[in-house]
């Protein structure tokens, strides 16, 4: 899988979290040849972004915009938002965005939270494959 990363906040990201997290999903999904464009935007923004296409006037940690073709999709996280739950779950801020990410790749590989069924399946994936990535 290759990474498109645009960080167009202040904040210093961890790409190699990105990176490793990238490679483990792309074996384990068999998700190669693809591309994914990943935009860390500001409040204001992921606001915006959540309310026009989810209808939910809030911030959120990520959003997932799927694709088809070379491109699985574009996924726009709020990166304060991860340091927050970070520190909620009592877990470190690269842990927490492992799992955002990866959280938002299987949405662009097709999972779906909004039964029961599909949240559990995919916090499992998650949990599972974040814990894979070395720190």
């Amino acid at each position: 899988m290759q990474l498109e990363i645009n960080n167009t906040t202040k904040q210093k990201i961890n790409t190699k979290v990105l990176k490793q997290a990238a490679a483990i999903f792309s074996r384990k999904m068999k998700i190669n040849k693809r591309i994914v464009s990943v935009a860390f935007v500001s409040q204001a923004k992921i606001k915006e972004l959540n309310k026009r296409y989810r209808g939910l006037n809030r911030v959120t940690d990520v959003l997932s915009f799927a694709d088809s073709g070379p491109s699985l999709g574009e996924l726009i996280i709020y990166y304060p938002q991860i340091k927050q739950q970070a520190k909620k779950l009592r877990q470190t801020i690269d842990n927490e965005l492992a799992f955002i990410f990866i959280h938002g790749l299987l949405h662009l590989a097709g999972y779906d939270d909004a039964a029961d069924r599909g949240h559990k399946e995919m916090m499992e994936i998650g949990k599972k494959l974040s814990n894979q990535i070395t720190k």
